[in-house]
């Protein structure tokens, strides 16, 4: 399953299935470039996706006055998906992976202004985790509205 976002800021995107995420299956997750394309790890190496992430969770990773890794953040990202750690062979469902990919970016990143690499449970403690709790109440939320005969309308400033 995949989905888009276009979000134009440089974030991690979580994938929730289309079918509605239930909690009991892995995300699928990538990084966006400025301009919204998602790179993404699987079996058959890096994508760039330019649609197909609509129905994702986007996580900013960026700081808006950070101006100067903005204006790298691309080439970073491009350099980074073109090495040979992220050929297809390489992949492991549970050991490499979308997620170790998109880790190993912040990781890269974070290294490079001086910080501190995140553990695997700090980076989804402090970024996937409140992300995803928000938007499954939503959705859990929505959906009881849904079935309980209630039409859910947008607000006149969303429509513009």
């Amino acid at each position: 399953c995949r989905a888009v976002r276009g979000h134009r800021c440089p974030s991690a995107a979580s994938l929730l299935p289309s079918s509605g995420y239930d909690g009991h299956c892995d995300l699928h997750v990538g990084i966006t470039n400025s301009k919204g394309v998602v790179y993404n790890y699987d079996q058959e190496g890096v994508h760039r996706d330019a649609s197909g992430w609509e129905q994702s969770i986007s996580i900013p990773l960026v700081q808006p006055d950070m101006w100067e890794l903005l204006e790298q953040w691309d080439n970073l990202l491009e350099e980074f998906s073109l090495e040979e750690a992220w050929l297809p062979h390489r992949y492991q469902e549970q050991q490499h992976n979308c997620f170790t990919f998109a880790l190993a970016f912040v990781n890269r990143v974070r290294q490079g202004r001086g910080r501190e690499p995140l553990s695997k449970a700090r980076f989804t403690e402090s970024f996937l985790l409140p992300r995803t709790t928000e938007a499954s109440r939503f959705l859990t939320l929505h959906q009881q509205l849904a079935h309980r005969d209630f039409y859910i309308v947008p607000l006149a400033e969303q429509e513009q």
